[in-house]
């Protein structure tokens, strides 16, 4: 009988600090997703990082953990700490294939590389990539409002490409390589038409190849 009453015992206390940790844990969960949203509202992004870090690692399988990866990505966005942006996004990707969100998250992994977007005399690289993940929106989700949306950046994406593509054949042009000129004018013509560059491209693809038949006589 004591035995008996020793085993109740010890299970009342097991079962009612299961329960009292359980309700302290989504407090403070309920509490840093709050205080999060709220820095993250009023701008202040590395505060709201603060938060939203503590409650991943705190209450990983708390309900508003999933909030947090996604505002942690967001606030990294805006902080332009891009990079980090990225990787927070594609991590949430790869954690939550199916989630309603993982539209937006591509969409935003493009802007992340569509706002390192330089001049044209500069590395492309940050453009193609955006163009990519634009292209992969679109093929993955074509009747989300993100994919539509995605579109306009690709011209965008493109017209920074034939620019670029563009510049190298003006400098060619003006070392009088017309050859090597003709042929960057040409690719803006065939691979980034009605982007608004194949106008001048063609005016100078007719004075490369006048140029070239003068040097051949």
């Amino acid at each position: 009988m004591k035995r008996i009453l020793i085993l109740c015992l010890i299970s009342f206390f097991v079962f009612s600090g299961c329960a009292w940790f359980e309700s302290k844990e989504e407090k403070p969960a309920q509490e840093l997703a709050r205080n999060g949203m709220d820095d993250f509202k009023s701008r202040n992004y590395k505060k709201a990082i603060e938060s939203f870090e503590k409650l991943k690692d705190w209450y990983p399988f708390s309900k508003f953990a999933i909030l947090a990866e996604l505002k942690i990505a967001d606030a990294y966005y805006f902080l332009k700490e891009y990079e980090d942006a990225i990787f927070a996004y594609e991590e949430f990707e790869n954690l939550h294939p199916n989630n309603e969100a993982i539209p937006y998250v591509i969409y935003q992994i493009g802007l992340c590389y569509f706002d390192q977007v330089s001049t044209p005399d500069r590395d492309q690289s940050s453009a193609e990539k955006a163009k990519s993940t634009f292209i992969r929106l679109i093929k993955q989700f074509p009747r989300d409002k993100y994919a539509h949306m995605g579109k306009a950046y690709i011209d965008k994406c493109d017209k920074s490409l034939a620019e670029a593509v563009f510049e190298v054949g003006l400098q060619y042009y003006k070392s009088k390589h017309y050859k090597g000129a003709l042929a960057r004018f040409k690719s803006v013509i065939s691979d980034y038409p009605d982007v608004g560059v194949h106008y001048k491209a063609l005016q100078y693809i007719v004075q490369c190849e006048v140029l070239i038949e003068e040097n051949n006589k």
